[in-house]
């Protein structure tokens, strides 16, 4: 049996090199599509693909003066940007390269690194690099899912990183519950998520008003149904809940507080 690193790895090997595979296939027009990540291009998100992994591999940053870019808010966001803005003079296939390049880099340094061993963590939070992989996984999967929509190449959805993007994704519901969509102590939710990943996921609100995960109550105060795609969608901020196909039960009011604060992911 597979350990969870070596599980987190493989997945992100194989949406990576879905990517890539991908973007062998693309035309010179469909490298400038954009994407619903504002301000971002096909192009700029492989770029993104290479400028993370680079990050991860310990290679400096670009020297690269970054212009005021209207989608870039904060330092993080700027950090991210220089590898996206340094490639944007080069030709798709040069990135493409890059791409592929950068990836068997890093499956050699993965190749030889302690599972356990702490490693900087996209949340800031501590962790191994079993946990760094799976947001490694979660990450480059949603791209390879943005990059398909951009350019009307859809599939993927059963991929095995879809099993980070929910472990990663999950922790977010009871927060939106709670906090954003504002449940009083008592109510209870019911997510049905079906399509290429099935899950059910109940949150009840305590008595101190915090969202709290829980076996799924019989009889919810809301029950939200929706396949897998338009789950990530909303939980990837990619999407509203006008532009999803999704089935409700109980206090719609309550419901459309939660759809709307669906998004997880920065």
């Amino acid at each position: 049996m597979r350990s969870a690193f070596e599980e987190n790895t493989a997945a992100f090997e194989q949406t990576v090199r879905a990517v890539i595979g991908l973007a062998e296939e693309f035309t010179e027009a469909e490298w400038d599509l954009p994407t619903d990540c504002p301000g971002w291009t096909v192009k700029d998100m492989v770029s993104h693909l290479v400028g993370a992994e680079e990050l991860f591999l310990g290679d400096p940053l670009p020297a690269h003066d970054l212009p005021d870019l209207p989608h870039v808010q904060n330092e993080l966001g700027r950090m991210v940007e220089l590898g996206v803005d340094v490639r944007r003079p080069l030709q798709g296939a040069r990135v493409l390269d890059q791409l592929k390049v950068v990836l068997e880099r890093r499956l050699a340094m993965l190749a030889e690194v302690d599972p356990a061993a702490e490693a900087p963590q996209p949340d800031g939070r501590p962790g191994d690099y079993t946990r760094l992989m799976m947001f490694r996984a979660f990450d480059c999967w949603i791209h390879e899912q943005d990059i398909r929509r951009a350019t009307g190449r859809p599939g993927g959805l059963d991929a095995p990183a879809g099993a980070a993007t929910w472990t990663v994704m999950r922790p977010g519901l009871p927060f939106v519950v709670a906090r954003r969509a504002g449940a009083r102590p008592g109510q209870s939710v019911v997510f049905e998520i079906t399509g290429a990943r099935e899950h059910t996921a109940g949150v009840v609100v305590d008595e101190a008003g915090r969202g709290v995960s829980a076996d799924p109550p019989a009889e919810p105060t809301v029950r939200i149904g929706l396949d897998w795609e338009a789950y990530v969608l909303l939980a990837a901020g990619r999407r509203g809940p006008d532009e999803v196909k999704v089935v409700v039960e109980g206090d719609r009011e309550l419901a459309g507080r939660i759809l709307a604060n669906m998004a997880v992911t920065p």
